[in-house]
């Protein structure tokens, strides 16, 4: 069996909280059930990488996503901050398959408190990084960017590729869906929510 725990590329939540020698005997046994020869040189160490990719990929189960969030102080600063084409890859609960896409995100600050720009592509990543629905991790970034600041105003627009269409039942490669999760003036006033949408679009056309 592989000793993850002297593995130090792996993710230390990872190591500390998951069960990495289970997910490896897991593994063989799906291969076993499936009716591959786990013993030929191609499958041989299959179990082991899965494991690892697994400790990767779901790290966000583990993580402190507060170590993620770094809150800037900047007096008068009260106009609307665009994050956008934000890439992530996340894991459909539903079928272990990948979703991926990019993340725009939208928010107006109180108070001048304003997150640093690579600490919103972390907390998209963090919260990525487990078995998600994209519905869920739409509303858990802009819940998390509103909590984090305090914001007046937060959009969140996800477009996203599904596996679990493109490769298996319906077969529609190409396909995307897209959802989307408003806080505060975005959701209350339309203007502002105009704003924000005509913000991302122009973002998303390259314009």
């Amino acid at each position: 069996m592989y000793d993850y725990d002297n593995d130090e590329a792996l993710p230390i939540e990872s190591r500390q909280n998951m069960d990495l020698p289970k997910i490896e005997n897991a593994v063989r046994e799906i291969l076993e059930a499936i009716g591959e020869d786990t013993s030929r040189e191609g499958i041989l160490e299959t179990p082991k990488r899965v494991a690892r990719m697994y400790a990767e990929i779901f790290s966000g189960l583990h993580r402190d996503i507060s170590k993620d969030i770094k809150v800037f102080h900047e007096e008068g600063n009260d106009e609307m901050i665009l994050i956008g084409d934000i890439p992530f890859y996340s894991m459909c609960e539903h079928h272990l398959l990948p979703f991926h896409g990019k993340a725009h995100v939208v928010y107006i600050p109180r108070d001048g408190k304003i997150l640093g720009l690579s600490k919103v592509a972390r907390i998209v990543d963090t919260l990525s990084r487990k078995p998600q629905l994209q519905e869920r991790l739409t509303s858990e970034i802009a819940d998390k960017i509103t909590e984090a600041v305090d914001a007046r105003s937060v959009c969140v627009i996800i477009e996203a590729e599904h596996l679990c269409m493109t490769m298996r039942g319906i077969r529609k490669p190409g396909s995307k869906t897209v959802t989307s999760a408003m806080r505060g003036g975005c959701r209350t006033d339309a203007r502002t929510r105009n704003e924000a949408l005509a913000l991302i679009n122009r973002q998303r056309l390259g314009g």
